[in-house]
């Protein structure tokens, strides 16, 4: 891994002990893979768990090696654990989030801390589902929990995850669908199951179902969605929580948010990084992340004083201006803090709309309308980003068509903003469901426009997400709506761009008609969190370089084909095509023998005119084997945005060699919720 320092002699020698059963309440085993020090018998160690439906024999096996082993060696126990129905535990699957995760969850923290190498005290680990898992088992209190490190995760499945964007319908709800699909079909390991293989596997083709067609069901923020979001009851989680993010993922709002209006111990951390954790993301500046967990577990696990407690609640990476890329290996800044959120240090700057222009004082009397082509968007890259392929928003200058644009003239000091940006508009639609997509950008002294924030609303949504309004045409309204936070700094010289479209493909899909907004510059303005520098900046230490346990060799027995992303366009109709090919290629895990290849394709295509013209399909296509096991799946899913309706295709085909065990197609069709 670029940049990390490896260590192999640690303060404890680790053992492993893998094919590690542990039993749930009603019989299910579940799969665990566990580092310990040689001696922690002995001399007991608190237990780090993380805890994911990711199969830990091969998709995160190269990342659990970084990361367990290197707490082991520092004096705790790392522990991997694949949730029921997935990877090589037993049972089956039914969704994200559910109660019956929690409750594995809650038998998993009691049986660690019953086991004579554990002193009875665990901490949860995890970046995405695995933060979004620590964060709700916090609130379920188990005695033997006494604190989390969540990254990229977040207190509200409904407005700040890959479902619903504003009330708007994600392009991601199909992506990460499908892709969530894929993993819940996946069969165990033969050497771990044993000849239950084939059994397992086919109750998961058969039990663990297609769990996107309920979060296309589920279009308003009803007691799904609250089920699994902290934020029904912050008060909930009690113990210490480090929260972990960065600007180029697709969750730094929640960071805020919770700092905010958790009750008990918390800190922020948010960098410039992708959808990774930080020793080893992009973009740069990568850091000492793993040390950071030891200065955290010492503090609340094992009670030691590291200083951790006494830092600012936040710290996060002010971004100075750099040009608009797809991938960055480093992103320029420096790191400030806050004592608290919101930040003494941080106040509000508006800035009023008229035609071509934002500045402070009076907007103007104008009426504008806009109307975009429902390939507005096309330049905004991927909602969440990971940071190590091409997928960043590139220069916000070729929307300049297709939106509302508003500048300010150059910059005659420098500004710093930190926070939620928000637009307060005034404006009518001449449809009863419409978008509106604000985009904040930082404007060079060459005219290239580096995204900064974006902001999406259904305006069915805008006063609630449950108890929706459509708007009723011709009517203007008032609506404010944050944008999604970030850290930038503008310098003198420089503006702030501010363009305002009906659409924001393939973020989200169009709504059901194309709608025209006009919008009232009286009335409308930017607000920005503007930041001034605080003497608290000065003191903070340098991270330590990024350091992490011995990698895990892996052979690649046949190249992916490289990372693609393009745009085409039909010349006659229109027709935009935006394509993704993810390709891993073929590689083998020396450590299990395990062969795996995995291909992702993701086509999403609009028409300039036609709302209805819009779908997605995704594809993947995997395969796992070892000697004579042979297993291949591959699932395909297309969505199309009629005028009525989502429709839903989905086929699923299961091979063990040449024996196909599933062949299954599907259509179903959910009615458009205003949206």
């Amino acid at each position: 891994m670029k940049d990390i320092h490896v260590v192999t002699d640690f303060p404890r020698k680790v053992r492993e002990i893998e094919n590690l059963w542990i039993p749930m309440p009603d019989g299910v085993k579940l799969a665990a893979r566990i580092w310990v020090p040689e001696d922690a018998e002995a001399d007991p160690v608190p237990a780090i768990l993380e805890y994911l439906p990711y199969r830990k024999r091969d998709e995160t096996a190269e990342r659990d090696a970084l990361t367990h082993p290197y707490f082991a060696g520092h004096g705790y126990a790392g522990v991997r654990v694949d949730m029921r129905g997935t990877g090589d535990s037993e049972g089956v699957c039914k969704g994200e989030y559910l109660k019956q995760e929690q409750d594995d969850c809650l038998a998993v923290i009691e049986w660690l801390a019953k086991q004579p190498w554990c002193s009875g005290a665990v901490g949860m680990i995890g970046i995405s589902w695995g933060g979004f898992n620590g964060l709700q088992v916090a609130a379920r209190r188990p005695p033997a929990l006494k604190t989390v490190i969540s990254l990229c995760s977040t207190d509200d499945r409904y407005n700040d995850d890959i479902h619903y964007l504003g009330g708007a319908q994600m392009c991601d709800n199909l992506d990460w669908g499908t892709t969530a699909w894929a993993v819940a079909m996946t069969p165990p390991d033969p050497l771990i199951v044993g000849d239950r293989w084939r059994q397992l596997w086919e109750g998961r083709l058969n039990g663990n179902g297609i769990w996107m067609q309920e979060w296309f069901e589920h279009q308003r923020r009803d007691e799904f969605y609250k089920h699994g979001s902290i934020c029904e009851g912050y008060s909930d989680v009690e113990i210490p929580v480090y929260l972990v993010g960065g600007w180029a993922d697709s969750y730094p709002n929640p960071i805020f948010r919770m700092l905010e209006r958790l009750p008990g111990i918390r800190k922020g951390l948010i960098g410039p990084w992708g959808h990774k954790y930080p020793h080893f993301a992009m973009p740069g500046p990568r850091i000492g992340f793993l040390k950071e967990c030891l200065r955290w577990w010492d503090q609340y696990l094992k009670g030691i004083d590291t200083g951790i407690s006494q830092e600012p609640m936040l710290r996060a990476w002010m971004q100075d201006p750099c040009p608009p890329a797809a991938i960055y290996d480093e992103r320029p800044g420096r790191w400030v803090a806050e004592p608290s959120w919101p930040g003494p240090g941080v106040g509000q700057r508006s800035l009023a709309l008229s035609p071509g222009r934002l500045a402070e004082g009076a907007s103007s009397d104008d009426v504008l309308t806009i109307c975009s082509p429902l390939t507005a968007g096309l330049s905004s890259g991927a909602w969440c980003a990971f940071g190590v392929v091409p997928t960043l928003p590139v220069d916000q200058r070729m929307e300049a068509g297709n939106a509302l644009v508003f500048e300010t003239t150059p910059l005659e000091e420098t500004v710093e903003i930190l926070g939620f940006p928000e637009l307060e508009v005034k404006l009518a639609s001449d449809k009863p469901v419409a978008l509106i997509s604000a985009t904040l950008s930082l404007v060079l002294e060459d005219g290239a426009a580096s995204r900064v924030s974006y902001g999406i609303l259904n305006l069915t949504h805008r006063h609630d997400d449950l108890e929706l309004q459509p708007m009723q045409p011709g009517n203007p309204e008032t609506v404010r709506f944050k944008l999604r936070c970030c850290g930038q700094r503008f310098e003198k010289g420089q503006r702030i761009r501010l363009a305002i479209a009906t659409g924001h493909w393939p973020i989200v899909f169009p709504g059901p008609e194309k709608a025209t907004l006009s919008i009232h510059c009286a009335g409308s303005r930017l607000i920005l969190p503007v930041r001034k520098p605080q003497p608290l900046d000065a003191t903070l230490a340098a991270f330590e370089g990024p350091e992490s346990a011995t990698p895990m060799a892996q052979e690649v027995i046949k190249a992916g084909e490289p990372f693609r992303r393009e745009v085409t366009t039909n010349q006659v109709t229109g027709e935009a095509t935006y394509t993704v090919v993810s390709d891993g290629g073929t590689v083998r895990h020396p450590h299990t023998g395990i062969t795996v290849s995995a291909r992702q394709t993701d086509v999403f295509v609009v028409l300039p005119d036609d709302p209805n013209s819009a779908r997605g399909t995704v594809t993947w296509e995997n395969s796992y084997g070892r000697g004579d096991w042979d297993v291949r799946v591959t699932v395909s899913a297309t969505v199309r945005a009629l005028r009525d309706v989502w429709r839903m295709e989905t086929h699923l085909v299961a091979r063990a060699g040449d024996d196909v065990v599933v062949d299954r197609e599907d259509v179903t069709d959910f009615p458009r919720d205003l949206n």
